[in-house]
């Protein structure tokens, strides 16, 4: 496995040291690249950001985040990933097997609600570039399961360490504080104006 591999368990007795992706929002018929924000966290310290970008409706969203974590100075205090969603910029569907063997730290997916995956499917199979294997790469991850007040997919992190971690971070709301700050950035970036909940 490739990276750094993280040991001992992420839970309420550990630091936890996370970075935590969402994406910039984007008009309608938007094409190119969108803006995603990374914010960094010392366990419950809002310590950094890292700020770069993928493909609308891309490939790129998993070499991208690769890339901005193992180039911050940030790199070798994180042992977490949290993703808002399991896409990006659209449909930029991130491997999270892949983030997590070549960033050697479990990846957290998580989402606000469930996601209809039935209409996800459809889109992806008939709208978008590659569609095909961007399903494939969120049925190899399994279904989101409920976690606290939210949803949850997990790479290299067992549901019990998830649950304690997304508990912890959920300080004011329903979803885990580096999101929703990532969140209010992104819109800020995006909109000028942070609006509307993670």
């Amino acid at each position: 496995m490739g990276g750094r591999i993280k040991t001992g368990p992420l839970n309420k007795t550990r630091l936890v040291n996370c970075i935590a992706f969402d994406d910039c929002p984007f008009p309608k018929g938007h094409r190119g690249d969108v803006k995603i924000v990374g914010t960094v966290y010392a366990d419950l310290r809002f310590d950094g950001l890292i700020i770069g970008k993928v493909r609308k409706d891309g490939a790129n969203s998993t070499s991208q985040i690769t890339r901005l974590v193992k180039g911050s100075k940030f790199f070798h205090h994180a042992n977490l990933i949290m993703i808002q969603g399991i896409a990006l910029a659209g449909f930029n569907v991130v491997d999270a097997k892949k983030l997590y063997r070549e960033l050697g730290m479990p990846v957290l997916i998580v989402a606000r609600k469930a996601p209809d995956m039935d209409s996800i499917k459809k889109a992806l199979l008939s709208k978008v570039p590659g569609g095909a294997k961007k399903w494939q790469l969120i049925q190899k991850i399994g279904p989101m399961k409920k976690c606290h007040h939210c949803y949850i997919q997990r790479v290299g992190i067992d549901f019990e360490e998830a649950q304690a971690v997304v508990e912890r971070f959920s300080i004011n709301g329903n979803i885990p504080e580096p999101l929703r700050t990532a969140h209010l950035i992104a819109g800020a970036i995006g909109s000028g104006v942070s609006k509307g909940r993670v």
